[in-house]
């Protein structure tokens, strides 16, 4: 066979073999999956790698290949979550966009998985400031340069004051669903969302 000159292997003899890549990645979405519900019916104090691989198919090996411990395993998947963020509306006006903001929001949080690992993620946080760290980046300052993008199309519409606190913002827009959704865990009634969603831009002074 013809070389380059180079000394090194022909492109052929270097090349991984077909589909080695992609099942590898198949087992780092099938760990990352697993770690969710896991997460959801174990919680992380109890969580164990032996169980985040049987979920997912996987010998122990293939988790401790790609991370050294489960608080590790947390942290990437959480700053993943973080990461994707929450989409920035531009609906036309603040109304809308608040609106839509409340309703992806709920959405999230209604979710079954959502409303057992926050709750216990952010107790475990209290005694990791690792863990912390990543759970602010997930859940709050992802979210915050979205509402910061809202506020500001507002201010430039003329529908709110220059010194609007978009943290405020925040604030009002994900502090009420919280409440509701994890802590009481109670139902929201009919026309809630629109209710706050008029509440919220009330309080942030639109005009």
């Amino acid at each position: 066979m013809a070389h380059d000159g180079s000394g090194s292997e022909p492109a052929a003899a270097r090349r991984a073999p077909a589909g080695a890549a992609v099942l590898r990645e198949d087992k780092t979405e099938a760990i990352r999956a697993a770690v969710f519900e896991e997460l959801a019916a174990a919680g992380f104090a109890r969580m164990s790698i032996e169980g985040i691989a049987r979920r997912a198919g996987v010998g122990k090996t293939a988790v401790y290949r790609r991370w050294r411990s489960k608080l590790h395993l947390v942290l990437d998947v959480v700053s993943a979550v973080a990461v994707a963020g929450m989409p920035t509306p531009d609906t036309g006006s603040l109304s809308g966009d608040v609106r839509m903001l409340l309703e992806v929001a709920a959405r999230a949080l209604r979710h079954p998985m959502a409303s057992q690992i926050i709750p216990d993620l952010l107790a475990e946080a209290a005694r990791s400031p690792e863990l912390a760290q990543a759970l602010k980046a997930a859940l709050h300052d992802s979210q915050e340069g979205v509402a910061a993008a809202v506020v500001a199309r507002a201010v430039e519409r003329g529908e709110l004051p220059q010194d609007v606190d978009a943290r405020l913002a925040l604030d009002l827009l994900t502090g009420p669903l919280y409440w509701r959704l994890l802590v009481t865990r109670d139902e929201l009634p009919k026309g809630y969302l629109d209710a706050l969603s008029g509440s919220v831009v009330a309080a942030l002074g639109a005009e």
